[in-house]
């Protein structure tokens, strides 16, 4: 398909959208699973929406922590396979935060930890910079052209 061909289409988008944010929660949960189920004694939806959780004054906060950021790296990579557009990851990675935030803001108020706020932002920045990287080596790849010989 040609890139310059495409018409606005909002179902796509919004395809996309569900299926990037999806696949950050599976990320992140089996992160926060491997990181800081065995830590502590019951994983609850706790280490995914409260800012409390992420803290660095802890070993399981800094494990939370790094799971937030392990999930931002996995998206670049679904956004590779999923927006294939290297300009339309900014847009996507900033569309995901915005729902986090949102979803944070409803479960456990509005965050006030600057912990909270530096891993997140990190994380948009490494999901957008990473994700813009990774599809832009896509785009710049050599297009294969089969050279056919005639044996005359």
């Amino acid at each position: 398909m040609f890139y310059g061909a495409v018409v606005w289409d909002p179902w796509l988008i919004v395809a996309q959208i569900v299926c990037l944010q999806c696949m950050y929660y599976i990320t992140l949960g089996l992160l926060l699973t491997v990181l800081v189920g065995t830590r502590v004694s019951r994983l609850s939806l706790v280490y995914f929406f409260d800012y409390v959780t992420v803290t660095t004054s802890t070993v399981t906060g800094w494990c939370v922590c790094a799971s937030f950021l392990l999930s931002s790296a996995a998206g670049a990579v679904y956004m590779l396979y999923l927006i294939e557009r290297s300009k339309k990851c900014l847009d996507f990675a900033a569309t995901i935060y915005i729902i986090h935030l949102c979803i944070c803001i409803v479960y456990g108020g509005w965050p006030s930890s600057i912990a909270w706020w530096i891993v997140n932002g990190t994380g948009i920045a490494l999901m957008a910079l990473l994700g813009e990287y990774l599809c832009i080596r896509r785009e710049l790849r050599e297009i294969p052209i089969p050279r056919y010989r005639s044996n005359v």
